[in-house]
């Protein structure tokens, strides 16, 4: 398949593009810019910085990629921005590369839905499988585990994590980390227990949802402090590695959970 680049667009003669990509027209590609194999730019896409975008990923109207940090600690470092494969990146979303102080880098998995004026802030890194609503925000160094979905109009603060299955409802303003598995909704967030919908819909067995379900009892509804809490779901839960995984992820929590 060959390349294809609408004559309008403008991209650098050092930036690569893979077998069967698609440059639109008014695009601007930079010169450090690596596109995958049929990687599609709708018109209007700006794609600059260090930036590579994998295979079969479709960027729409008006997003860009890889562009400066809304960060004023940035000094023009060389900091990249990874994009994996197979993701929708929709209408004016923005993701930004990273900085020095933040690990010079920003990624997003594989599989990812990015909606309409979402944005993925410097040094964020989101896993495979996401979903962000129109509008949601992540702000800077947010890590996104694995199959999270955050709601339109969302803010994730910096430095916060969404755990693996996280489901968080729309107009969210998530401050601490957002527990994976859980349904975490409001203004300050709450967690409302497991995202049930969210376990049936991917397929989880149900002495999994089950051991969750004990589990986010104990945590959310026993009284008990969170140490308590955690000692006594490892009492009673046992031969579960998601309850495994959400006490470890409580336990290397650095700004608390959203309880």
């Amino acid at each position: 398949m060959s390349v294809f680049v609408h004559p309008t667009a403008v991209v650098s003669p050092r930036a690569e593009l893979g077998e069967g990509a698609h440059v639109g027209p008014f695009c601007t590609v930079g010169e450090e810019v690596c596109l995958g194999a049929r990687v599609r730019l709708e018109s209007h896409v700006v794609v600059d910085g260090r930036t590579e975008i994998g295979e079969e990923t479709h960027v729409f109207p008006f997003a860009s990629v890889g562009l400066e940090p809304q960060d004023l600690k940035y000094r023009g470092e060389p900091a990249e921005t990874r994009v994996g494969r197979r993701n929708k990146i929709r209408e004016f979303a923005t993701i930004h590369r990273g900085t020095e102080g933040g690990g010079m880098l920003t990624s997003v998995g594989d599989d990812c839905l990015i909606m309409a004026q979402a944005h993925v802030a410097h040094d964020c890194l989101v896993g495979s499988r996401v979903i962000m609503a129109n509008a949601a925000t992540l702000a800077g160094h947010v890590v996104v585990e694995d199959g999270a979905n955050v709601g339109a109009y969302s803010g994730v603060h910096q430095f916060c994590r969404v755990g693996r299955e996280a489901y968080v409802g729309g107009y969210s303003v998530v401050v601490k980390d957002a527990l994976p598995f859980a349904l975490t909704v409001g203004n300050h967030a709450k967690c409302y227990g497991l995202n049930t919908v969210g376990m049936k819909r991917r397929g989880y067995p149900h002495e999994t949802t089950e051991a969750l379900h004990h589990a986010f009892r104990i945590l959310l509804s026993s009284r008990l402090n969170t140490t308590q809490a955690l000692e006594r779901i490892r009492a009673e839960i046992e031969g579960s590695p998601e309850v495994e995984e959400l006490v470890g992820f409580i336990e290397t929590s650095r700004r608390g959970v959203v309880k």
